[in-house]
């Protein structure tokens, strides 16, 4: 997992309905833990299979334990007659695009990236020859805005978006469980891409800020220079409190050069500024040569 962002599809996605019209609900899972990743989840099914989609026993994912989450979303991958029922589709957004979307220059707001990555899925729907009639979503910010937002974007389509819809609505249960489970999955099986990286005994937990192995997990594997390995979403005040507090201090080489105060939190240069926007700012190296962006020839 890196920045690089995928759309991954269940085996009947495609052409799913051969042309009937279906509903299209949308979830998530993860989005407040301070580790892992967060995976947006949509989910298709016929709109005269709303009863057959129940029967599957599709609930929202917190009101399901975790074996009952795993057996139906082994049933929606492998069953064939309940892959003609629902099929689905996922974009997993990794810690370290969570965190260096957050972190941009321009703020670039945990809503935005979950609205874009549900827009995504919806558009990947009709790309992949859905007949998208229904769109159900579960909120992420003022519904109303939201709602307005998706309409704008796909005029003609009925839309709802609201909260608790994973209750609601049981396609939108069905993303809520496609979800959850391939966080679990993707985060019990986490590699880690860094070397020596310090795990307790019992493991990192669930990855929420309140899970004592999650807790200690963050304070063993903090590196005093290079703060968090690429499990950790370091845009978290979470994550980036605990790097004031235990990573070295640091100063950036253009403030020295230009008699500028040194910043010795090495946290700041990681938060958005609050506010007017910066522009980025120009490298000594430009500055000395009297080098200019050329944006016309």
């Amino acid at each position: 997992m890196s920045l690089k962002l995928e759309t991954e599809r269940s085996k009947t996605w495609k052409d799913f309905g051969d042309g009937v019209p279906c509903v299209l609900g949308i979830d998530e899972a993860g989005r407040g833990p301070v580790l892992g990743p967060m995976v947006y989840a949509a989910a298709i099914s016929p709109m005269d299979q709303n009863a057959e989609l129940k029967a599957l026993g599709v609930d929202d994912s917190k009101a399901l334990n975790e074996a009952k989450r795993e057996e139906i979303f082994e049933k929606i991958n492998n069953d064939e007659e309940i892959q003609q029922i629902v099929a689905y589709a996922i974009r997993s957004l990794s810690p370290e695009l969570i965190s260096s979307s957050m972190l941009k220059r321009h703020k670039y707001s945990l809503n935005e990236v979950s609205h874009d990555a549900a827009i995504a899925l919806i558009r990947d729907a009709f790309a992949c020859n859905v007949n998208v009639v229904e769109i159900k979503v579960d909120t992420v910010g003022p519904k109303a805005t939201y709602q307005a937002k998706l309409e704008r974007l796909f005029p003609g389509i009925s839309i709802c978006v609201t909260e608790k819809a994973d209750s609601l609505f049981p396609i939108v249960s069905a993303a809520s469980i496609a979800a959850k489970v391939t966080r679990d999955t993707r985060l019990r099986n986490w590699e880690f891409k860094e070397e020596n990286i310090k795990v307790p005994e019992n493991g990192f937990g669930s990855g929420y800020p309140g899970d004592p192995n999650t807790k200690k997990f963050l304070q063993l594997s903090v590196h005093p220079i290079f703060g968090f390995c690429s499990l950790v979403r370091a845009s978290w005040k979470t994550a980036s409190a605990i790097v004031e507090k235990r990573c070295v201090p640091g100063y950036w080489e253009d403030d020295e050069e230009e008699g500028k105060p040194q910043n010795k939190k090495m946290s700041v240069w990681l938060q958005p500024k609050e506010g007017t926007e910066v522009a980025p700012k120009r490298n000594v190296y430009f500055k000395e040569r009297h080098m200019k962006n050329v944006v016309s020839f």
